[in-house]
């Protein structure tokens, strides 16, 4: 059986269509609960209630308590609930700021807990070099590589990826390790090792292989990884894009498209999730042009697969008239 109906699937949406500054040079996060009212109504407006917090627009463990209560509070006025928040690009093997990223993740952690959250999302990817921040699209230039075969940052990976897990699972979160080149989590037989190493059943993997197909260089391929990694998810980050690649894999080329015109055939996925027990919350994350508008169309794509799927399970009285 499905975890939830179809219309009831939670399905949230990122923040990515909202400026993280403000037209008076003020970020998001410091601009306080009028901003943060304003930015949940454009989510609301599209039709959803529930939006990830990704620590790109507003950081909550950098906020008092008193703001993070104002802040779940604006976002339910305006309908919306926070299941989850994002770290993104901070690390715990970062060489350098290791350590420091840990103890943020750790603040993080509680935060999320204090605002009523299920979920701790974040990964082993860093910060984006000058050159992709030039690049039109980040992914198209290759960023920083944890390194390979080195038991030794492994080793840290699986002790400091646990460490948050255990503390998460006091505080009643699922941890989850969002997919991503060049990192240990960055193919789906090193993910999967990853996540049993840590061995804890509150940490699962975000398989966001969108991640991977956009790539402008030879990938593994997105059914496969899929199989491989589906069993392991308690969250995933959901989008797609349409790629084209030399006969040789030599060139590769790839741009943000709709969940249903991209690579990935995500009625397949969606579909093989359900079938082995995904019960976690879908986000709708996009990049370029309209973003809260893509994930709009995404969600009422996601929905329409999901209740496709509930037809096809139903006895056949329960879909065909009765003669």
């Amino acid at each position: 059986m499905p975890a939830f109906p179809a219309a009831e699937w939670p399905i949230a949406a990122c923040l990515h269509g909202v400026p993280t500054v403000l037209a008076d040079g003020r970020t998001l996060h410091d601009a306080g609960p009028e901003a943060w009212e304003a930015a949940f109504a454009q989510v609301a407006a599209v039709d959803f209630s529930m939006a990830e917090l990704a620590d790109s627009h507003i950081r909550p463990a950098d906020l008092s308590s008193a703001h993070r209560a104002e802040l779940v509070a604006v976002a339910a006025a305006r309908g919306i609930a926070i299941p989850s928040v994002h770290v993104q690009r901070q690390s715990v093997i970062e060489p350098g700021r290791g350590e420091q990223n840990l103890a943020y993740a750790h603040r993080t952690i509680d935060a999320a807990a204090e605002m009523g959250m299920s979920v701790f999302s974040t990964g082993l990817h860093r910060p984006l070099s000058d050159a992709q921040r030039r690049a039109l699209w980040f992914w198209s230039v290759e960023g920083p590589r944890d390194p390979a075969d080195d038991p030794a940052t492994w080793a840290l990976a699986v002790t400091r990826l646990r460490e948050l897990g255990r503390h998460a699972g006091e505080v009643g979160l699922r941890v989850s390790l969002e997919m991503y080149e060049d990192t240990y989590l960055g193919t789906a037989d090193s993910a999967v090792r990853l996540v049993e190493e840590i061995g804890l059943d509150n940490v699962g993997l975000n398989p966001d292989i969108g991640n991977l197909v956009r790539l402008h260089r030879p990938i593994e391929d997105w059914r496969e990884a899929y199989a491989k990694t589906l069993p392991y998810a308690n969250y995933w980050h959901v989008k797609n894009y349409t790629r084209d690649e030399t006969f040789d894999r030599s060139r590769a080329t790839s741009a943000p498209s709709t969940m249903a015109s991209g690579l990935i055939d995500y009625r397949h996925v969606i579909q093989q999730a359900v079938a082995v027990g995904f019960d976690g919350v879908i986000l709708c994350e996009h990049y370029g042009g309209d973003s809260l508008g893509m994930c709009a169309a995404n969600q009422r794509y996601i929905r329409d697969v999901l209740a496709a799927g509930e037809r096809a399970a139903a006895p056949a009285s329960a879909v065909l008239p009765v003669p």
